[in-house]
Parts: C-alpha cells; sequence; structure tokens
C-alpha cells in the first residue's frame, strides 16, 4: 500500500473521537513496518493518552525501524500528557509522515523539529486538504478563539419554520429529530433566542445522552427566560446561560442566578457587537462546536456576521404559506443572487420522507 492509503486510514481513526476529545484535535496514528501495520491508535478522549501513545502502546511488535502515520503534528510539550514526540524517539521510530502541522503555540513545528533533531526522518502535508477539513472546529478556536458554529433548522418545503401562530411543533419527523440529538451529543453548547425559548419552551437536553452534555444558552437583550421556563426547571440535567445586554432588568437577573442559572451580561450597547464579544467568550471557555437552533433573527444574525461554519437543515414535506410565518434566516441576509453563500460540496439525503441538507458555508 501507498503511503496516502495509510494516511487515509489514519483519518478515518482520528474521526472515531469526535465529540469526546475537544477541545482537543481529532488524531489518529497507523505504525507501518514491512509494509505491514502492526498498530493503529486515535485520541479516544480528553485527558487521555494521545494518538501516537496509543498506537505504541497497541503495538504487539518492536516498532524499531516502522513509520509513524498521523494525521496532526506530535505534541512536543507536557500537557496533560507527555510529549508525543519523545514517545516516537524511544520507540525507535525511523520516519514521521504527517498530515498537517499543528498551530498551537506550544507545538507550532516544534514537534517536527523535535524528531528531526532526533535523526528521525520526517515528511509534512500528506493529505493536508483533509487533515484540515476534519479539524477545522479545532483550527478555528486556536487561531480564532472562537468555537465552529453549527445552524440547524427544520422547515417546510416552502421555507417556513413556524406558522404565522408560532407553531412549530413538529415540522420534522421523528428520524430527522433523532439526527439533531446525534449532532447535540457532540457539541459544547446549545444556543436560541428569547422568541425560541418563550414560544416553544424547550428543554434542549440531549436524547438519549450523548459523548457530551452542551450548556443551554439563550441569547436575549433583557434576559427573557421565565423562572418556571424548563430550563431553568432541568438545571440538574445540564447548564443554562442567559446572554444579556446591559438594560436587562436587575432583579429578574438576580432571580435567574438565584435559581442556578449563569447570567453572562454584556455592557455593549450595540446587539450585533455582543454576538461576537460572546463568540469570543465561549473560546476563552473552550468551547469547540456550538449548536445554534433557532430562532430566524438570530440565525440571521450570526449570518450576517459571517460567525455560521456549518448547516443542517430538514426540509419536510409540508407546506405552511402565511406571509408573516418566519423563514430559517432572518436578519439583513445579501442585497443580490451573486453575494448568497454556498455551501461547499453539500450532502443531500432522504430521512423517511424528509429531505436533509448538511454542508459547510464557503465564504
Amino acid at each position: 500500500m501507498s503511503d496516502r492509503q495509510w494516511m487515509f486510514r489514519a483519518l478515518e481513526l482520528a474521526e472515531r473521537g469526535q465529540g469526546a476529545v475537544e477541545p482537543n484535535p481529532m488524531v489518529g496514528c497507523v505504525l507501518v513496518h514491512a509494509d505491514q501495520v502492526i498498530a493503529e491508535g486515535w485520541h479516544r478522549r480528553f485527558g487521555e493518552q494521545h494518538a501516537e501513545v496509543d498506537a505504541l502502546e497497541r503495538c504487539s511488535v518492536d516498532p524499531k525501524g516502522a513509520t509513524a502515520y498521523v494525521t496532526l503534528e506530535p505534541c512536543c510539550h507536557f500537557g496533560k500528557q507527555p510529549p508525543c514526540t519523545h514517545a516516537l524517539i524511544r520507540a525507535g521510530i525511523e520516519r514521521v509522515v504527517v498530515a498537517m502541522a499543528d498551530p498551537f503555540a506550544e507545538v507550532d513545528g516544534g514537534g517536527v523539529s523535535q524528531l528531526e533533531a532526533a535523526g528521525i526522518k520526517v515528511e509534512v502535508g500528506l493529505l493536508e486538504e483533509r487533515a484540515r477539513y476534519l479539524n477545522a472546529p479545532y483550527l478555528k478556536l486556536v487561531q480564532k478563539g472562537q468555537p465552529w458554529l453549527i445552524a440547524k433548522w427544520a422547515a417546510t418545503m416552502d421555507g417556513k419554520i413556524a406558522t404565522s401562530q408560532s407553531d412549530s411543533r413538529w415540522i420534522s419527523n421523528e428520524s430527522s429529530r433523532a439526527i439533531v440529538h446525534q449532532i447535540r451529543g457532540r457539541c459544547d453548547a446549545i444556543i436560541v433566542g428569547a422568541g425560541t425559548a418563550t414560544s416553544d419552551d424547550p428543554l434542549l437536553t440531549v436524547r438519549p445522552p450523548g459523548l457530551r452534555s452542551p450548556v443551554r444558552i439563550v441569547i436575549s437583550s433583557e434576559a427573557r427566560l421565565g423562572l418556571d421556563s424548563n430550563l431553568v426547571k432541568t438545571l440538574d440535567e445540564a447548564p443554562v446561560w442567559v446572554v444579556c445586554g446591559p438594560d436587562a432588568d436587575a432583579g429578574h437577573c438576580n432571580q435567574l442566578r438565584d435559581r442556578g442559572v449563569d447570567v453572562v451580561q454584556f455592557a455593549q450597547t450595540d446587539a450585533n457587537q455582543r454576538l461576537t464579544d460572546f463568540m469570543d467568550y465561549m473560546g476563552k471557555a473552550r468551547m469547540t462546536n456550538v449548536l445554534i437552533e433557532g430562532g430566524s433573527q438570530l440565525l440571521g444574525s450570526f449570518f450576517d456576521l459571517r460567525h455560521v461554519d456549518e448547516v443542517h437543515a430538514f426540509f419536510a414535506p409540508k407546506l405552511a404559506g402565511g406571509a408573516a410565518a418566519p423563514t430559517a434566516i432572518g436578519g439583513a441576509g445579501v442585497p443580490t443572487m451573486a453575494q448568497v453563500r454556498h455551501l461547499g460540496d453539500p450532502i443531500l439525503r432522504e430521512v423517511d420522507g424528509d429531505l436533509y441538507w448538511q454542508g459547510r458555508i464557503r465564504y
């Protein structure tokens, strides 16, 4: 087999860590000697051993002289785990093929330098584009200090996410909703606006429980979240944040805090600037994947600000009509069709009659 085929396999292994390793990157490793795989490994969970060490520990033969195919530059610093470079050097690995360099400040070329200084041949860049695609959320967090923002909605065939009377239960079918729960289960947070929190009174929990228990976030300038809402009632299941502006009622904010809600208040009066500030805030909290589920105006604001990275949209074979019925994305939008945003390499599949589109936005 070729180097490309071994690296493809390493990337497949890396993806197995999705939802479990963040804010760390997904990493896979394949050890090959004499054109035979002698071990495979991947980063399985945050805080646990990295892919290279995982592979070395699963190796049933002496790895001396082997080639390691790794999807990300091996770490060279002490964090929750010791440096992977040290493990590769001790094992007598002869060659390391790396898909992409790690931009994390404590690595960023240092891993390659350590390996080369030890006499190991290192090659970087094989299937780099695929590796970058896989770890795009990690790269955004490291390079921009913000989480990867995933937009989700369910709509009728005429594009309505609710009727003119704000009824939205249920547009998509049970199978589509199960997919949404799978997405929720790998995210650090779920965001809705005050309108959605009030009209739908959602739980925003993951059913059945997933790999992560996301923080449930309501964005409301005035901190509009009822004390008897389902979100407040279920604080023992997952945390709730209310993100508000300077004019939110102090008494109500204190009542929310007394119930156990985290009130995140920004002094910035401009609502759009608050959203950007909050993206930075989530980044500092090391949130990697964040799901925004509506409503229309909030989705539109995030789209207008170019914060949305990925889309999951479900279209049911139903028609709602109504000029007053909301569509998925409000906000200002774009003035001409030449400026619309495209999904790069979109995927379309049928889910028990619903049409499920997913893809990443190409800006």
